[in-house]
C-alpha cells in the first residue's frame, strides 16, 4: 500500500495512492494496521504533506561504500548516528530554505531511503528487524556543509537540522510492496540533471543491521524515522563543489516509492 497524508478542504487526511493516480480515503491509525482500512471513497488532494510527523529522526552517516570513498573516509566500524529535530520536516513540493539568520552558502542535497518504524522496537535481532518496519519513503538529508564541518564544534547536528532540512515523501510504501529495501535504485536530480544514481545494495550497514544497532539498549518508538545514508555524488565532493542555490529544484527518486521534489529558496 502507498499511503499519503494530505489536506482536503482544510482537513488533514490519510489516503491510499493507487496506480492510476487517484486516491481513496483511509480511516484509522497509521500505526494500527488492523484498524486502518480503505473506505473506497475518492479523495480530492489539495496539498500533499509529508507522509507522517516523525516521533524521532535518526540519521546514519557514511553508510555507502562509494560515498565514504569520495569523502576520503574509512568505512566506519559501527553506524555513525546523528539526529535531526522534528522542526526540520518538510512536505513534498514545499521549499528547502537556505539559512540566512545563521547563514550557510554550502547547502547540499543527499538522497536517502527513509525507514519508518511501526511498533516499539528494543534490542531487536537482525533476523527479526524488518518485522518492526511499517514502510519506506524518500528523504533528502539536506546539509549545510559549512556548519557541519566548521561551525558545529565537531558535531554534525547543527549543519543537518535547520528548518526544512528533512523533506519526506511523497508516499509511505508498506513493506509488502518492498520486501527487500536493499535492492532499490536511488538517485538525485538537480535542475533536470542526475547528480546521484546508485543502489541501496551499496550500504555498508543494511537496513536490518541498522535497526539491530539502533534498537540495542535504546527504544525506537512507532513513528521513528531512520535516514539510512546517501550514495556518492553529493555536491561537496564535486570539483568544483556544487551547492544549492535559490531557484533550484531538487528531486529524490527511489525505485518502488516515487519522486520527492522540492524547490529551493533563500530565507527571508
Amino acid at each position: 500500500m502507498k499511503i499519503i497524508r494530505f489536506l482536503s478542504a482544510g482537513q488533514e487526511h490519510l489516503g491510499q495512492l493507487h496506480d492510476g493516480g487517484h486516491t481513496t480515503l483511509l480511516e484509522g491509525n497509521l500505526f494500527d494496521a488492523a484498524r486502518l482500512h480503505d473506505t473506497g471513497i475518492l479523495a480530492s488532494v489539495e496539498k500533499m504533506l509529508a507522509p507522517l510527523e516523525p516521533r524521532d529522526i535518526l540519521c546514519v552517516g557514511l553508510n555507502y561504500r562509494q560515498h565514504a570513498a569520495e569523502t576520503g573516509a574509512e568505512p566506519p566500524a559501527h553506524p555513525v548516528l546523528f539526529l535531526k529535530n522534528s522542526g526540520a520536516l518538510q512536505n513534498p513540493g514545499d521549499p528547502i530554505v537556505l539559512p540566512r539568520q545563521l547563514r550557510s552558502d554550502e547547502v547540499d542535497y543527499e538522497c536517502e531511503l527513509a525507514v519508518v518504524i511501526g511498533r516499539r522496537c528494543h534490542n531487536v535481532a537482525r533476523a527479526d528487524a524488518l518485522q518492526y518496519v511499517l514502510g519506506y519513503t524518500c528523504a533528502n538529508d539536506v546539509s549545510a556543509r559549512d556548519w557541519q564541518k566548521r561551525g558545529g564544534g565537531g558535531q554534525w547536528c547543527r549543519g543537518k537540522t535547520f528548518a526544512t532540512f528533512c523533506p519526506l515523501g511523497p508516499a509511505l510504501v508498506t513493506t509488502d510492496e518492498i520486501p527487500d529495501p536493499n535492492t532499490l535504485a536511488i538517485r538525485t536530480i538537480l535542475n533536470g540533471e542526475t547528480m546521484q544514481d546508485w543502489n541501496t545494495n551499496d550500504m555498508i550497514f543494511d537496513v536490518p543491521a541498522l535497526i539491530e544497532f539502533l534498537s540495542a539498549s535504546m527504544i525506537l518508538n512507532p513513528g521513528t524515522v531512520i535516514l539510512t545514508g546517501t550514495p556518492h555524488g553529493v555536491g561537496v565532493a564535486r570539483t568544483p563543489p556544487l551547492f544549492l542555490q535559490p531557484g533550484d529544484s531538487v528531486t529524490v527518486e527511489i525505485e518502488g516509492i516515487g519522486a520527492l521534489t522540492n524547490p529551493v529558496i533563500a530565507e527571508s
